[in-house]
């Protein structure tokens, strides 16, 4: 039998496709292993200690504020927040009626913005000198003996004079037993109400009082001005003290709903429009809103409950 056999192609003849294929393989894995080693050197871009954002505000509070560096201190931050670092100059201000929480924001590349509660040291006044007890009374003077022709008429001190001086001298340290008693005191506010998580809270639901002073805790409020138009995180029985763990902002505008924005405040004019909200907003967030009507885009800051002033 006969067998057919077909001879190779000569080498001229192979398609060359392949070896441009095989080039530019070679040239991404190159550029790909340069880009991942480019990657793996570069320096992670460090977060933003606790200790460094503390002393930028608190520079910035002695020159805003006129305070001393030892009459302010920040409450510590919890150890899960990282802050981000900032490629512009931190924006500081006081969003509330009170000097006890200051806003931080960065208006940067990274977009943030967080709120520390600041303790404010009021000098303590110079105690008074305490009002010296009355000197006592001398007692009265012996009667003079009677001269020797009349020793029948002599007459030795009453025992009166004797028993007074010392009922003086026991009432002299009642001011110093009275100053040992006062313990320190401070005002808190707890709330007249019970308060369930999610309440918003106001003025009506809240009291100011004063408590003994058993220790320092900085996260206590002391002011209602602060808690105005903020949420109740945990349910929270009447007369508790409230800390800064207890609340938080509110969410006072919702996106799609309408909103009062205030332009002019102050000035000696006001314009008031009602706008949409595009995103929802808490007390002192910078929110964008939009005209209905002409579809202009606006930007404002929260003041309260669907309300915004412009900027």
């Amino acid at each position: 039998m006969q067998m057919l056999c077909h001879r190779p192609p000569p080498l001229g003849a192979r398609p060359r496709g392949w070896l441009a294929a095989a080039q530019a393989a070679a040239l991404c894995l190159t550029l790909a292993l340069g880009w991942a080693q480019a990657i793996a050197q570069a320096p992670a871009e460090a977060a933003l200690s606790q200790e460094n954002l503390f002393k930028e505000v608190g520079n910035w509070m002695q020159q805003s504020q006129q305070l001393n560096a030892g009459q302010f201190d920040f409450v510590p931050l919890d150890s899960r927040v990282k802050v981000q670092p900032c490629d512009r100059p931190l924006v500081m201000d006081l969003p509330f009626a009170t000097k006890e929480t200051v806003r931080v924001r960065c208006l940067g590349a990274s977009s943030w913005q967080l709120y520390l509660r600041a303790t404010i040291k009021v000098p303590a006044a110079k105690p008074t000198s305490a009002a010296a007890p009355p000197p006592a009374a001398a007692p009265p003077p012996a009667a003079a003996p009677p001269p020797a022709a009349s020793p029948v008429i002599a007459v030795t001190p009453p025992n009166n004079a004797s028993v007074a001086a010392p009922s003086l001298q026991a009432a002299a340290p009642t001011p110093k037993s009275a100053s040992i008693s006062a313990s320190p005191r401070r005002r808190v506010v707890i709330g007249t109400q019970f308060l369930r998580a999610g309440t918003v809270l106001s003025a009506s639901m809240l009291e100011e009082t004063e408590q003994a002073a058993t220790g320092a805790d900085n996260a206590l409020f002391g002011s209602v001005k602060d808690l105005e138009n903020a949420e109740v995180v945990r349910d929270i029985t009447a007369g508790t003290p409230l800390r800064s763990s207890d609340v938080r902002r509110a969410l006072l505008v919702k996106q799609g709903q309408l909103v009062m924005l205030t332009i002019g405040q102050g000035s000696g004019f006001a314009i008031v429009a009602r706008v949409e909200a595009l995103q929802d907003g808490r007390l002192g967030d910078q929110i964008r809103l939009k005209n209905p009507e002409s579809g202009r885009l606006l930007s404002g800051v929260v003041t309260g409950p669907n309300a915004a002033k412009g900027l």
